[in-house]
């Protein structure tokens, strides 16, 4: 990918480095403070945290303000579109019953002491293209009924159901964070997608089946049952496929939110997307298709970057494979066949397939955001001189940028409860030091900062009150089982990174 939010040629600042840092120090406080005491949204904290930072930097405010701007357009327009794909795709599964087909169908087939890996296994697929908090919804209420069909304990095969989801969230494109981390050190997207899948499988083992069944003795869990997924009568409802887990999305049970212009032809807004000529005989997505539209992205970008490794650059299957892999098209493609054949095949209508497509946008809004404000955020970072004056004391003090790109994130990760904080955060401090490693390397830094952003999820983090309420624990518990999980997948995968660093 193009290399976003680059240094200028000159700081905007002549301040030297003692002031530079305790700018730094101040803007990054700032945001922690304003995020976990003041209870401000992500959003105006990274705002404030870039004028503190320029200010104490002594950069003239019209320069912050034109930084600030820079880096926020730059972040929308390499992440923002590949975002709001990624979550179109996420919306069809969800809508179609594709993504529930996936996991009845590999559930259905295994039983007993498989059950923790099957889960881990789904749990990864389907993690690909749909964000944590979607994935927790669209997984829990088949972890409840499959815990209460097979009486096998709630947290053995909740755990690695939820460290399936959390490794792909953090280190695998196209998942905000990594393309984040991409875009911000100029990482092949490719390389960076192949070598996390590597990182991502021992790491999600670990995390998942095997913490699972240990922690599993030490922390009771019953299925709530008020969260226990039940099935619609079709002939009351047949808005979509009957599935586990309706009605667990929004009060419609779907991805359409209460606005009439995503929801044409509605009586109410929020209303049944249905054409005026009545109703259309749906079915259930076929599984083939389902399992095509997660992986048809990530085969087209893992193709690009085989290609990269082993054709010639004039050539005809280079320039083609340089195309189809680019990550907009490879989701485009991802889109379209979804569109086809979990919506038209599957008998929704195109009014029907459009609201989908719709009401998958406005859940990304405040992700957007953020990523935005933390990419201008960074860029004040970078312009200030801050990254080059890490940077060089890192390269005196002989530290690895893979560990100072961890260290980094795991802090304001644990300060803030934030994993896009934490990395957009850590890749414009270490970015300079991208400059000075091979692209592998380079990918490799990425998802160090990636593995650190995911450490010890506690009280700050929505995401800890989620996994809480779903599976119904105690704080105490929560965090013996979901925050000592987060932990585990950012210490095996950071070692999984130093691992292949060796052999790069």
């Amino acid at each position: 990918m193009v290399t976003l939010l680059a240094a200028p040629a000159e700081p905007l600042t002549n301040a030297g480095d003692t002031q530079l840092v305790l700018a730094a120090l101040l803007g990054i406080a700032a945001v922690v403070l304003l995020i976990a005491w003041g209870k401000v949204h992500p959003f105006l904290a990274l705002i404030l945290g870039a004028a503190v930072l320029g200010v104490v930097a002594a950069v003239p405010v019209d320069k912050i303000v034109t930084s600030f701007s820079g880096g926020v357009g730059s972040t929308v327009g390499g992440v923002g579109l590949l975002i709001a794909l990624g979550a179109m795709i996420g919306g069809l599964l969800a809508e179609s019953g594709g993504a529930d087909g996936i996991v009845e169908r590999v559930v259905g087939r295994v039983s007993g002491s498989a059950l923790p890996w099957a889960m881990a296994g789904v749990a990864a697929l389907i993690g690909l293209p749909l964000f944590f908090e979607v994935g927790v919804v669209l997984l829990v209420p088949i972890v409840l009924l499959v815990s209460l069909r097979v009486n096998v304990p709630l947290i053995k095969i909740g755990i690695p159901a939820l460290a399936g989801l959390s490794v792909l969230h953090g280190l695998v494109p196209p998942h905000p964070g990594p393309l984040v981390a991409i875009d911000a050190l100029g990482a092949n997207l490719g390389q960076t997608l192949a070598l996390g899948l590597l990182v991502a499988i021992p790491t999600v083992i670990i995390a998942g089946p095997v913490f699972g069944n240990f922690i599993a003795r030490y922390v009771p869990a019953t299925a709530p049952a008020a969260l226990l997924p039940t099935r619609r009568d079709a002939a009351a409802d047949d808005r979509s496929p009957t599935r586990p887990g309706d009605g667990r999305l929004d009060a419609d049970g779907d991805l359409v939110t209460d606005d009439d212009l995503v929801n044409p032809g509605a009586g109410r807004p929020g209303g049944a997307i249905d054409e005026p000529a009545g109703r259309r005989s749906r079915r259930a997505p076929a599984l083939w298709a389902a399992v095509v539209t997660v992986l048809l992205p990530v085969v087209l970008m893992l193709l690009r970057a085989i290609g990269e490794l082993t054709l010639a650059e004039d050539t005809t299957g280079r320039k083609a494979l340089d195309i189809v892999g680019t990550p907009i098209i490879a989701l485009l493609a991802g889109v379209i066949f979804a569109m086809i054949f979990l919506g038209y095949r599957s008998g929704f209508s195109r009014t029907q397939v459009s609201g989908f497509l719709g009401g998958s946008l406005p859940p990304i809004a405040g992700i957007l955001l953020i990523v935005a404000a933390g990419g201008g955020f960074k860029q004040v970072l970078v312009d200030a001189g801050v990254g080059d004056m890490v940077a060089n004391a890192a390269e005196g003090a002989n530290l690895s940028p893979l560990l100072l790109g961890w260290l980094v994130a795991v802090g304001i990760r644990v300060a803030t409860g934030s994993a896009t904080v934490a990395t957009i955060t850590a890749a414009g401090i270490v970015a300079p030091l991208a400059d000075t490693l091979a692209a592998p390397e380079v990918a490799l830094l990425a998802l160090a900062i990636g593995c650190g952003s995911l450490f010890f999820s506690h009280v700050n983090d929505a995401g800890f009150w989620l996994v809480k309420e779903y599976f119904g624990l105690t704080v105490g518990q929560t965090i013996k089982s979901w925050s000592v999980m987060e932990t585990i997948i950012s210490v095996v995968g950071f070692l999984g990174v130093l691992l292949l660093d060796v052999f790069i």
